[in-house]
């Protein structure tokens, strides 16, 4: 395998390095900049949204064999509508068109929950019908459905890799999780959640395992990465509480009035278990390595800050 990683200074990205580190697995990464830690002398310097020129020769020189393709406009703020799904869908497509002639053979995408009709609850590979509600969602399958097509016509093997809920380390402190985190240890102010929607939360280590398992597997089609265990998001917040030692009423008390539809969103992952990935982290137990990371994290920014002075 010669794997060309997008998108590896991301949230997720950033994950899927450190199982390949930690497997021993060396892989080249694509975008503006290096990752943090990685080498750059096994990074190629390109900007996906400025053309596929550039990127296409590099592809040619290192010849990858295997692309994981995780890029994408990922902005808590502005993600969902942001202008630039439209930008990062043509660009996936030129990415796919580059690999394609520089000899690829197996491509790996992050795909997203978003590509299906919530209103269905449950969500499965072959029976739920896929109608996004958002531009996010609507450009996401859009690249999907070409890539299908593309690949099925040129003999390039592609695997859809739908991401349900992630969360972990790294992760932006607007998101759902880390914003909960902050407001019940009182450093950010409580804000209204729906009590009792079920969400399907599945940890970033486990989409990195998920992830290679698709690049390792003959995989093909598209997979839901999810736990299968959803989770109202009161019972997120008590769990939370209950690791952080901290009292989950202040934020219980502002739960939003009714329930926002919908209801339940949560992603069948029998056919990814069948290619071996091992399944989800325990809720409690991906909490609980989450907020380690964070806490030592934060030991080490105060360790440096105290050493400058």
């Amino acid at each position: 395998m010669r794997l060309l990683v997008t998108g590896a200074s991301g949230f997720i990205g950033r994950h899927v390095l450190e199982l390949l580190r930690l497997r021993g697995v060396t892989a080249w990464t694509l975008g503006r900049a290096p990752p943090p830690g990685h080498s750059p002398g096994a990074h190629i310097s390109c900007d996906l949204l400025a053309g596929s020129d550039n990127c296409a020769a590099a592809l040619r020189r290192l010849a990858p064999s295997h692309l994981l393709h995780l890029a994408w406009v990922t902005d808590p703020a502005c993600y969902q509508t942001s202008a630039l799904n439209g930008d990062w869908q043509q660009a996936t497509q030129s990415l796919a068109l580059a690999f394609a002639e520089a000899g690829g053979r197996h491509i790996v995408v992050a795909g997203s929950c978003a590509e299906y009709d919530w209103s269905q609850g449950w969500c499965d590979e072959d029976t739920t019908p896929l109608a996004p509600a958002t531009p996010y969602g609507v450009a996401k399958d859009a690249a999907r459905r070409w890539m299908h097509d593309y690949a099925a016509d040129h003999g390039l093997r592609l695997a859809w890799g739908r991401i349900f809920f992630p969360f972990g380390a790294w992760q932006s402190s607007q998101r759902l999780i880390p914003a909960l985190a902050s407001a019940l240890q009182g450093q950010r102010a409580v804000f209204p959640v729906q009590a009792l929607q079920q969400r399907d939360f599945v940890s970033a280590p486990d989409v990195a395992q998920a992830l290679w398992t698709l690049l390792q597997a003959p995989a093909a089609g598209s997979y839901n990465i999810s736990s299968a265990q959803p989770v109202p998001i009161a019972d997120l917040v008590w769990t939370l509480a209950r690791l952080l030692h901290v009292d989950p009423a202040p934020v219980l008390a502002v739960a939003a009035a009714g329930l926002q539809e919908p209801a339940l969103v949560a992603g069948d992952n029998r056919r990814l278990r069948a290619l071996g990935w091992a399944g989800p982290t325990p809720l409690a137990d991906a909490l609980a390595q989450m907020i380690e990371f964070d806490a030592a994290a934060h030991a080490m920014c105060h360790a440096a800050a105290v050493h400058d002075r």
